[in-house]
């Protein structure tokens, strides 16, 4: 008879967004420089444009914790005065107004406030049709994250089994690098699936069984797409 399989507790892992938990390299080295700068910005407005899964959401915390910076609704402007710093996050996703990302952007710099943009791509394929809020976007600090590298991605990996007890092998972190997502987002997504499936099924984390959940969610991912 099969033993019986035990049924994970639907833990609490949320990841932690805070300055501790950042782990820096040489894909996002520039932009948390210039974030942690604030309020030496160069410009008043900074665009921080990206992959997704490459941390943009965590440098944008880190921010709200330096700086008291709030989420703005594009839909429900806040009223002037108001807070002196906010953020918006994956403008580029839309459906946003030029006009009132215009006026956001004038406001700002008149206001001598701050204004934290991010996006997935640079403003080249944002398919913008306003001229002068293309102007004001190019007027304002760029900075790029990059993929993860694998030195990044070694750390988190690591990071992410240790916060929930679990000791792996460098042999099976070097597997997953070879054969995972390139994102942050994909190395929790993994962890959270190998820790499941070891308690349900009673197994160790093993080559085999991160196979396993690698296989799972390339296959939840296709049908997703499809």
């Amino acid at each position: 008879m099969p033993e019986p399989r035990q049924i994970p507790l639907a833990l609490n892992h949320r990841p932690q967004l805070d300055r501790q938990s950042f782990i820096g390299s040489a894909s996002n080295r520039a932009a948390l420089e210039l974030i942690e700068s604030w309020p030496s910005w160069p410009t008043r407005t900074v665009r921080l444009f990206g992959p997704s899964g490459a941390g943009k959401s965590h440098l944008v915390n880190i921010w709200a914790a330096l700086s008291g910076a709030v989420s703005e609704d594009l839909n429900q402007p806040a009223s002037m005065p108001g807070p002196p710093c906010l953020y918006i996050e994956d403008i580029d996703r839309g459906p946003t107004s030029e006009m009132d990302l215009f006026h956001l952007i004038n406001a700002v710099s008149e206001a001598d406030r701050y204004l934290l943009l991010t996006a997935r791509m640079p403003i080249s394929r944002w398919h913008l049709t306003l001229p002068d809020l293309v102007s004001r976007l190019r007027m304002a600090t760029p900075v790029q994250l990059d993929p993860p590298d694998d030195d990044l991605l070694r750390q988190v990996l690591v990071k992410l089994f240790a916060d929930r007890q679990l000791l792996v092998d460098r042999a099976i972190v070097d597997y997953l690098l070879k054969r995972m997502e390139r994102s942050l987002s994909a190395a929790r997504a993994i962890v959270d699936a190998a820790d499941r499936r070891a308690m349900a099924e009673n197994r160790r984390i093993s080559r085999a069984l991160i196979a396993d959940v690698l296989d799972h969610l390339n296959g939840a991912n296709f049908e997703r797409e499809n």
